[in-house]
């Protein structure tokens, strides 16, 4: 037997989350039955992160135990050819003793990513090129206000109005960092519907069950002028899901990458 890290991405439109479920794809189920097909045996994988339905990936860390006689290089090329067009298992290594891609997880990182109208020019809600990994608003928020906003968010709090704990845990939370920013890359369509791109980035320890959307939805509302900074504050401080503003979709939400302390070398030897 031989237990393996795997560093994978993922377009999670079509998935109704990470973890396994009866009846209904998930990309746990997509990686453990091309396992399966490979081996002719059931393996369990295990994931950094849960991701939600819709929800996609960029650095989602796995680990399984499998038998497998052959070079890590040839088991990430067989899994690959095995695995949808929408999953690839971008790096491959063997996992160092008493690792766990959840538990031994200092911090996570997500990114959501909006196109916006640029200024002085007209908006719409959606953009056929764009829609499958972004929200497309119809018009330009503040993003001055909304990474003001932001600042009461950042360190250790409970964000019982913004997420749901998995399993019963606690609802603390420490954010490590939480802004939006221009990205300077635009689309370059006619005007006057010229886009650009925002994007949210959040780093945290761990993260509720929707609190990243729960999240960027309230920093949006204040940057579109319908909640103030003190708004989010106060909603913060009253612990009551009913507080948030709406989830934005999950479309534009990607986890970025997963940061280990005792083993930030994971996946250092591969490409």
């Amino acid at each position: 037997m031989r237990r393996v890290a795997a560093l994978i991405a993922y377009d999670g439109t079509d998935y109704r989350g990470f973890q396994v479920q009866r009846q209904a794809p998930t990309v746990q189920g997509a990686l453990e039955e091309a396992l399966a097909d490979l081996n002719g045996t059931s393996c369990r994988v295990s994931a950094a992160g849960r991701t939600d339905t819709g929800v996609h990936a960029r650095g989602q860390v796995v680990a399984v135990e499998l038998v497998w006689r052959h070079s890590l290089s040839a088991l990430r090329a067989a899994w690959n050819q095995r695995l949808p067009a929408s999953i690839l298992i971008r790096r491959l290594t063997e996992a160092p003793p008493g690792f766990h891609p959840r538990f031994s997880a200092a911090e996570r990182t997500y990114r959501y990513t909006m196109w916006t109208p640029a200024a002085g020019c007209d908006g719409g809600r959606r953009f056929p090129l764009l829609d499958r990994f972004a929200l497309v608003l119809p018009r330009r928020p503040d993003l001055e206000a909304m990474n003001k906003a932001a600042a009461s968010l950042v360190g250790t709090h409970d964000f019982a109005t913004f997420g749901q704990a998995p399993q019963g845990e606690n609802t603390v939370r420490r954010i490590a960092s939480l802004h939006g920013e221009w990205v300077k890359e635009s689309l370059p369509v006619l005007e006057p519907f010229a886009l650009e791109r925002l994007v949210l980035t959040i780093t945290a320890n761990a993260f509720l069950r929707r609190m990243v959307r729960n999240l960027a939805g309230s920093l949006l509302a204040v940057g579109l002028g319908e909640w103030q900074a003190a708004d989010l504050a106060a909603a913060l401080r009253a612990k009551d899901r009913s507080r948030s503003a709406p989830p934005l979709p999950p479309n534009g939400l990607v986890l970025e990458r997963v940061q280990y302390m005792e083993f930030s070398d994971l996946f250092a030897a591969q490409p």
